[in-house]
């Protein structure tokens, strides 16, 4: 990785040496480097790092951190590894397209030109909740660049190092961050609100109030409802959480990107009310994961334009 990182975090917790390569094969084409662009695109949080070549990330079993590195071969990502765990939730890097996502392209010429010139882009999995709400926290009201300065400063700060392969990763744990005072996060430029919110998150996680477990078998709205309960988490974080985490057929209909995105591929406009999105989007169906994440990629190549 390009970037060299001094940590005030707790000490690297290194992982043993792997001898063993494997091959984690996807069941659709994907175009692994253009879709995890956009860990590359605002810069680099040291949470998920990608620096056009290595993955470099952190799975969560349980209260087991496991941190890998991957690098893409055709349609596959090669790791040291062989333990079938690991290697299954590898396969779970990205959100596949859903059967009827072919059928959407027949019908929709704008869906239909961009996966043309963009195939196989496909949204990156949000592995952990925690880390996805702080995310989300983050870049409420600021430009992404920016949310990725504070997130790293969080990480180095009060997150947990860990070092595979010679590279440096971070993981954010509830249980730290409920010992840390909003003040403490507000000194890396956090807003207070924002400091107060990333705060209450760590709580209801570690209080088991929160938890992938807990979302998993609830109805969108009452994801929604939960999520929305914790104090600086609005609709529109709940909503993410919905797309990147948990892989539902959510479009963000509320968040400035999608906005754009939409309004320059489908309405003429570069900024649609979150009720024209919600309309002109209503037929994406059970694909709208993979067309919304097509949009972004779309969006942040600079590939959109009225009239698209």
């Amino acid at each position: 990785m390009a970037t060299q990182l001094q940590s005030r975090s707790a000490a690297v917790a290194r992982a043993p040496r792997l001898a063993a390569l494997s091959l984690v094969t996807f069941p659709e084409p994907i175009d692994i480097g253009a879709s995890l662009a956009l860990f590359r695109r605002s810069g680099d949080d040291c949470l998920d790092r990608w620096d056009g070549t290595h993955l470099v990330r952190v799975l969560r079993f349980g209260r087991r951190r496991m941190p890998f590195i991957a690098q893409p071969e055709g349609n596959a990502l090669r790791v040291e590894s062989t333990d079938p765990t690991v290697l299954g939730a590898i396969a779970q890097t990205f959100f596949l397209a859903p059967s009827g996502f072919a059928e959407l392209l027949g019908q929709d010429a704008v869906l239909a030109k961009l996966h043309a010139r963009f195939a196989g882009v496909r949204q990156p999995r949000q592995l952990d909740l925690f880390t996805a709400l702080v995310r989300c926290i983050s870049a409420q009201q600021v430009n992404l660049r920016w949310a990725v300065t504070t997130r790293r400063r969080l990480a180095e700060s009060f997150g947990v190092r860990h070092e595979v392969e010679g590279q440096l990763i971070y993981s954010l744990e509830p249980e730290m961050l409920t010992e840390v005072s909003p003040q403490q996060i507000r000194e890396l430029q956090f807003t207070m609100s924002k400091s107060h919110a990333i705060v209450a998150v760590a709580q209801a996680m570690a209080r088991g109030e929160v938890s992938l477990e807990v979302l998993a078998d609830l109805p969108d709205n009452e994801v929604i409802a939960r999520l929305s309960a914790i104090k600086g988490i609005g609709r529109w974080s709940a909503e993410w959480i919905l797309a990147r985490t948990m892989g539902r057929p959510v479009v963000v209909a509320g968040d400035l990107g999608v906005r754009k995105a939409v309004g320059l591929a489908y309405l003429g406009t570069p900024l649609p009310s979150e009720q024209e999105v919600r309309a002109v989007t209503a037929h994406w169906g059970e694909s709208a994961g993979v067309a919304q994440a097509l949009l972004l990629h779309a969006l942040g190549e600079g590939a959109l334009r009225l009239g698209v």
